[in-house]
């Protein structure tokens, strides 16, 4: 694979960020090995808790970072990955909330509610609050923690937000996408608001500066005015690259030559994400952080090929259970990496980031019971095997069932209608409906001007509801042996109803008018009082407040707003 070499900064960045050199020779300004309490729960290797700073990409396409391969360029990621230890093996969830929710809960979305699409701006739904998340378990362990970013994980009420689920401070966004300037987010025509959040309380002031900048500077902030003989985690959830479309000019000009104008909009982006990361790094090296520190990468779900993203060569894309909607970029920095400059082929879920940085923190462990993320350290550092066998990329019993499923069809285990993926060591099977399931070649994003998606449905109308595939041998999923193997499938199913008889109810409420921001100052944000939350009932279904016929104006409103919002929800994720 190609690895580019670091490029030159540009004058703009270099006057935005105010960063004029970078020596990644110059020893740490970390000089100070005194032991601390906490340490007798370290991994051997480490003196002390580790600096995490974990970045989380939105939208990022499996074929969009240079050592892809890639036509877009990202010399600051291609070499930190180089330097540290890359994931080939790494599997995300193919839309926002899932991934995000794992993330910081370490349990898969059926065990929290969240599985089924995202959670919307006028929901009255959160991540379930008896969760405990991963930054408030490094919290326990001692950590500073912050979150930069978009936040997509529930807001109707301040219990939900970022700073009551263990983060100290926030800057970003609570809805699922802004505009990168304005942070005017629109759920639907007439339904729109401002949404930048300083801690729990609306940025106005912050408007008009790009958020891939706003999100770097505010990073290099914090770590300026830390104690870095203090561990710190930075949670840093950019924007990027999810829709609007916008970049500086500049960034644009770089790929001018590309014919595909949304692909041209989308490479930008990316390229100004990695100088954003580049900016960062920089700032652990100033401040003192970056010889105790532990860098991830990961990126939320695959690329949407409407807006430019990339996936090649898997198949599918963003929202669907094929490898190209559910295989992420990863990789580790760190230079405590115990074998570095390498490929890791180790399997590897986004769910196992939690107990991987608590324990790494030397966080207590033995309280977080029923995850199911496994810690992947030794695998990551070492080179050692993966305790992880299998995932569960999901089970959503809301979706479209699929025309021709049937628990007939399932071999009487379970019903191939259902939408379900899951992967056993080499094996892994989709049922029910998967998504869009055709392949992209990069020249067709790059150069084909016109409507090139229409070429994606090239296999749709095949009258399936099971696949397998060998994915270690068959990782562009081209060979189904669903046929050939019945025995393999079987064995899958049952798993697929082992989980199901796990799962707990879907939590998938009703959207409530109240939540419209003219009703809140015009801004997205918290709308339900401690009263009204406490009167929500239900979870799977239409929820209700017991005192919603006292509101008048709003119960006239309801009808109104939601036939407003059917034409565009199915764009919105």
């Amino acid at each position: 694979m190609a690895v580019y070499a670091l490029t030159g900064f540009s004058l703009v960045s270099l006057l935005s960020f105010g960063y004029l050199s970078w020596d990644w020779m110059k020893p740490s300004l970390v000089t100070d090995v005194s032991m601390d309490p906490m340490e007798k729960s370290l991994p051997p290797a480490f003196s002390k808790p580790p600096h995490i700073i974990f970045i989380l990409t939105d939208d990022q396409g499996y074929h969009d970072i240079g050592y892809h391969d890639s036509d877009i360029q990202t010399p600051m990621l291609d070499r930190l990955a180089a330097e540290g230890v890359k994931l080939e093996n790494y599997y995300i969830q193919p839309i926002c909330t899932p991934s995000r929710s794992q993330l910081i809960t370490g349990r898969y979305q059926i065990h929290t509610g969240l599985q089924h699409s995202i959670i919307r701006p006028r929901q009255p739904n959160c991540l379930p609050l008896d969760q405990v998340t991963l930054p408030q378990k490094l919290q326990e362990a001692g950590y500073s923690t912050h979150m930069v970013g978009k936040w997509h994980l529930g807001f109707y009420k301040k219990e939900c937000l970022p700073t009551r689920r263990g983060f100290d401070t926030f800057l970003g966004s609570l809805t699922g996408n802004v505009d990168y300037y304005t942070y005017d987010n629109c759920d639907g025509p007439g339904v729109c608001g401002y949404d930048l959040h300083e801690g729990e309380n609306v940025a106005w002031d912050q408007s008009g500066k790009y958020s891939t900048f706003l999100y770097a500077q505010r990073v290099r902030k914090i770590l300026a005015t830390h104690n870095p003989k203090e561990p710190i985690f930075i949670y840093v959830a950019f924007q990027a690259v999810h829709t609007p479309l916008q970049s500086p000019k500049e960034y644009i000009y770089r790929y001018r030559s590309m014919g595909n104008v949304a692909r041209r909009k989308y490479a930008a982006m990316v390229s100004c994400m990695d100088e954003a990361v580049r900016n960062i790094t920089w700032a652990l090296k100033k401040y003192g952080y970056y010889d105790n520190s532990v860098i991830v990468f990961s990126t939320d779900n695959g690329g949407q090929t409407f807006s430019g993203g990339s996936n090649w060569p898997l198949r599918g894309r963003k929202g669907t259970y094929w490898e190209g909607g559910v295989r992420g970029i990863g990789f580790v920095h760190s230079p405590l990496i115990k074998r570095k400059r390498r490929t890791s082929w180790a399997l590897v879920h986004i769910t196992d980031w939690y107990p991987t940085l608590v324990t790494l923190a030397g966080g207590n462990m033995s309280e977080a019971e029923g995850l199911d993320g496994y810690n992947v350290w030794p695998a990551i550092s070492e080179g050692k095997e993966s305790p992880r066998t299998e995932i569960l990329h999901n089970i959503d019993p809301l979706y479209n069932h699929a025309k021709h499923g049937s628990l007939k069809g399932g071999f009487g285990i379970w019903n191939t209608a259902v939408q379900a993926s899951i992967r056993v060591r080499e094996w892994k099977l989709l049922t029910g409906d998967p998504g869009y399931s055709d392949w992209i070649p990069p020249q067709m994003l790059t150069n084909f001007p016109g409507s090139w998606w229409n070429l994606e449905r090239l296999t749709d109308s095949v009258r399936k509801s099971v696949w397998l595939f060998n994915i270690t041998a068959d990782p562009y999923e081209r060979d189904d042996l669903s046929d050939q193997r019945p025995d393999v499938v079987r064995a899958l199913l049952k798993r697929l109803a082992h989980y199901n008889r796990t799962a707990i109810p879907v939590r998938y409420p009703a959207e409530n008018p109240r939540a419209h921001p003219d009703f809140n100052g015009g801004a997205w944000g918290p709308w339900a009082s401690e009263e009204e939350a406490e009167d929500w009932e239900g979870g799977g279904g239409l929820l209700r407040n017991k005192n919603e016929k006292k509101k008048c104006k709003i119960c006239k409103l309801r009808s109104f707003f939601r036939k407003l919002n059917t034409r565009l929800m199915s764009n919105r994720i």
